[in-house]
């Protein structure tokens, strides 16, 4: 009952970020769940299962909340279910002990990339120009693969490349990308359906991640205009670092006093960019109204 109880709490505050940053939900519960030992195909089936409610309640949000950019929804989630679909069937067939490692260092990337992207390079008063298809279906293609085989990556990968155009305006790009998550979500439990079978789905895991997102998707929605982007961005950056850290630290032997320190060292580091990143776009805010 515990964990239960941890898994919702998680998928509201995943649910909290990911509705208000365009990332996270799956990057956040999948890291969770690697780290209390579950496989990574199971992980990553279980919290798809779960997204299509969670997509579902933030894309209706966005939309009524005039998030939602219906061209580039379209563009982004076609060739975006259909590799989410290659890569449910990829992870399935592989070994679960084998490739846990690897989908941890893909997640601990992702997340010093997420942390990176918004403590140094983030600019929302770049100059504006246009997105085409040339550029988003390629990006839906390689963000749908990742997703599945990672337990997330549809927001990490498309938010920071669209928010890096010129045209890109934050609450557009985040309300699509979410919206656009629902079929590529929906498209990846279908796979893991199919290679894996219902049976390995835990679905009161399911539904306690459900019940957290739900409640937390209207409320991200709004918050989406109100919540400093660059803030969300270097905390969950961190919580991802964090969390598969763990995992990696245990593959290559590393002892427990030294994972300690580690820890502790992250934590200071982690605070300081924080406290940084709060500073510099404070400073960044005032040269504005200037």
């Amino acid at each position: 009952m515990r964990r239960l109880i941890i898994f919702a709490i998680v998928g509201f505050f995943a649910q909290l970020i990911d509705g208000a940053l365009g990332m996270a939900y799956g990057l956040t519960s999948t890291s969770l769940l690697l780290a209390f030992g579950v496989a990574p195909a199971v992980a990553s089936a279980s919290i798809h299962m779960s997204e299509i409610a969670t997509t579902a309640a933030s894309g209706i949000s966005h939309y009524k909340f005039g998030n939602v950019d219906k061209k580039m929804v379209v563009t982004l989630m076609i060739p975006g279910a259909i590799s989410a679909f290659i890569g449910a069937a990829f992870l399935s067939s592989l070994p679960g002990n084998l490739i846990k490692p690897y989908i941890s260092i893909f997640l601990l990337i992702m997340g010093m990339y997420i942390l990176s992207r918004f403590l140094f390079k983030w600019n929302p008063n770049q100059e504006k120009t246009t997105t085409s298809s040339w550029f988003l279906l390629p990006l839906g293609l390689i963000a749908g693969f990742f997703d599945a085989v990672g337990g997330g990556g549809w927001g990490p990968i498309n938010t920071p490349a669209l928010l890096s155009r010129k045209g890109a305006i934050p609450s557009k790009v985040i309300g699509t990308v979410d919206t656009s998550e629902f079929a590529v979500t929906t498209a990846a439990t279908l796979g893991f359906i199919l290679f894996l079978g219902w049976e390995q789905f835990n679905y009161v895991w399911v539904a306690a991640f459900v019940i957290g997102g739900v409640i937390a998707a209207p409320i991200a929605a709004w918050l989406v205009r109100i919540i400093p982007a660059y803030l969300l961005g270097v905390v969950v950056g961190g919580f991802i670092i964090l969390t598969n850290l763990h995992t990696v630290l245990g593959t290559i032997g590393v002892s427990t006093n030294n994972k300690i320190a580690i820890y502790i060292l992250l934590f200071i580091l982690w605070f300081v960019g924080i406290t940084f990143s709060i500073r510099k776009n404070s400073k960044l805010g005032n040269l504005v109204k200037e």
